[in-house]
C-alpha cells in the first residue's frame, strides 16, 4: 500500500506524487481511492486502491537508474534495429503500445528513442507522433520526480540527446 507523499507511476499517465487517500462514493459503491497529483499538466487522477496491481501502479525509480535510462536512451544501435525490423507500422504500433501499457521505464525509454529516430529517418504516422508525444510525457514526468529536476531541463536533455 502506497502513502501519502509517495512518488509513484501510472501507467500510460505517468509519474505523480499521492496527495491523498479519500474514500468516496462513486455510482453507488463507496471506495478508497489514492489522489494522485502529477507534476506535468497539473492533472489530478483517483486510483482506487483496490486496483492498484491491476493497473500497475508502482514506485517511481530510484535517482540511481536515470543513468540506466539515459543509457537506453542514446543506444542508437538498437533503434536501427527497430528501423530495419518493422516496415509494418501496425505491428510496430502495437507492440510499442504494450511497452507504454506494461509501465517499465526502460521500455517506455526505447519507445522514445525508437520513435525519434524513425521520425528522423522516415518519419511517423499521425498515430505513431501522438504515441511519441505521450511516451516522451510519461519519460519526462518519472525522471522530473526521480530528479526532483524542472520539467523544462529534463525537456532538453533528452532534446540535445538526439539533437
Amino acid at each position: 500500500m502506497f502513502k501519502i507523499g509517495d512518488k509513484v507511476v501510472y501507467p500510460m499517465h505517468g509519474a505523480g506524487v499521492i496527495e491523498a487517500i479519500e474514500e468516496k462514493e462513486i455510482l453507488g459503491k463507496k471506495r478508497k481511492y489514492y489522489i494522485m497529483k502529477m507534476p506535468i499538466g497539473n492533472m489530478k487522477v483517483m486510483i482506487p486502491v483496490e486496483s492498484v496491481e491491476e493497473v500497475g501502479l508502482r514506485q517511481v525509480i530510484d535517482k540511481s537508474e536515470i543513468d540506466k535510462v539515459i543509457e537506453v536512451l542514446k543506444d542508437k544501435s538498437n533503434a536501427a534495429e527497430d528501423l530495419d525490423n518493422s516496415s509494418n507500422w501496425n505491428r510496430r504500433y502495437k507492440l510499442n503500445l504494450e511497452k507504454i501499457k506494461n509501465g517499465d521505464i526502460f521500455e517506455v525509454a526505447e519507445v522514445v528513442r525508437n520513435l525519434i529516430c524513425r521520425d528522423k529517418v522516415k518519419g511517423l504516422s499521425t498515430g505513431e507522433r501522438k504515441m511519441l508525444e505521450n511516451a516522451r510525457r510519461i519519460l519526462i514526468s518519472e525522471i522530473v520526480l526521480a530528479q526532483d529536476a524542472e520539467e523544462e531541463k529534463v525537456e532538453l536533455m533528452i532534446d540535445k540527446m538526439f539533437a
